[in-house]
């Protein structure tokens, strides 16, 4: 299959490409996602062939607006109604009830609840407007792979796999969304993201839990990221939890190093052996998925070295992804 890289004035091409049922990777403000019909049980399934994903890991439903959202929702709470004109569109994710029979189990997992976004692009809420349906929008990448925050990035996993790339150039994020389950009481943030649990408890005027438990092996989760192996390149990766360890390191030239341009000013390894997070938490969060991909595809790295940010809830969002990627291993 060829793989066609659609520009702004090229939409109505991806659209009908969606509707023939195939798959179109789209931007977000977050990362590129794998887009399908979501009523379409045949191409839905096909994300998760092209993805090599687990086909018990729910779907996002991508929306251009909260009224294409609601038929397909049981109903929509004043908590939600409250986050909706708060935060969307935008970088956060909410888990409804579904309605019943309105969305196929290959998107719920079979579950009972439906998770909705409506991201931050205009280029995709004119596809979504032109296609005329809502899309399903998991990672567009190889699952188990880092997130993708370019069109290459995706063309790079996804090549021959899926009809087509809209190309939104670099994302301005580059973390997945927070997801917030309203089908409990209180509200519990599933995945961190931008949006943080403090934000949404001001919102709702109630508290926020965090969930910071393991899916059990027999059970389907809530929502994307909970259960399976995430985010990971081949080699190694390690967490570096204080930048006075990095000097400390027995590097070689099979070792890469991700961190702020002070730290990696301050060793002597090769310069293509250093990937700069920038100078801040902000900058790091955008980089971060493009610093794993960068060493993925240098093939004598064996172990990557990653700079910890311990900022709070601000931090939560990277840690989150980090420790994924590294598989809990610190330094």
């Amino acid at each position: 299959m060829e793989t066609k890289i659609f520009k702004r004035d090229e939409l109505d091409e991806a659209a009908e490409l969606l509707r023939q049922g195939e798959l179109v990777a789209f931007p977000t403000e977050t990362v590129y996602g794998l887009g399908a019909i979501a009523t379409r049980d045949d191409s839905v399934k096909k994300v998760y062939a092209a993805k090599g994903r687990p086909s018990d890991n729910p779907l996002i439903v991508t929306v251009a607006d909260a009224e294409m959202m609601r038929p397909y929702a049981k109903e929509v709470p004043e908590r939600a109604e409250k986050l909706i004109k708060h935060f969307w569109p935008g970088p956060l994710t909410i888990l409804l009830f579904a309605k019943e029979g309105a969305l196929p189990s290959s998107v719920t997992g079979g579950l009972k609840t439906v998770a909705f976004r409506c991201p931050d692009d205009q280029l995709t809420h004119d596809l979504i407007k032109k296609l005329g349906y809502p899309i399903v929008g998991p990672s567009a990448n190889t699952s188990t792979k880092p997130s993708p925050t370019s069109a290459e990035h995706v063309y790079h996993d996804l090549k021959g796999k899926i009809a087509g790339i809209v190309d939104g150039g670099q994302t301005s994020f580059g973390l997945e969304s927070t997801i917030v389950d309203l089908s409990v009481e209180p509200a519990v943030v599933l995945r961190p993201g931008k949006v943080t649990p403090e934000e949404i408890s001001q919102v709702l005027g109630e508290k926020v839990l965090i969930n910071r438990g393991k899916v059990a092996d027999k059970d389907v989760p809530k929502a994307p990221g909970m259960k399976y192996r995430h985010y990971a390149p081949s080699a190694q990766v390690y967490v570096v939890d204080h930048s006075e360890k990095f000097l400390k390191l027995a590097l070689d030239q099979k070792s890469g190093v991700m961190a702020t341009s002070d730290i990696l000013a301050k060793l002597t390894i090769p310069e293509e052996n250093k990937f700069s997070l920038g100078d801040s938490l902000l900058e790091a969060d955008h980089n971060l998925f493009a610093g794993l991909r960068y060493f993925d595809d240098m093939k004598n790295i064996n172990a990557i070295y990653v700079e910890a940010f311990n900022d709070g809830e601000e931090s939560w969002a990277y840690m989150n992804r980090l420790n994924k990627a590294a598989g809990g291993k610190h330094i």
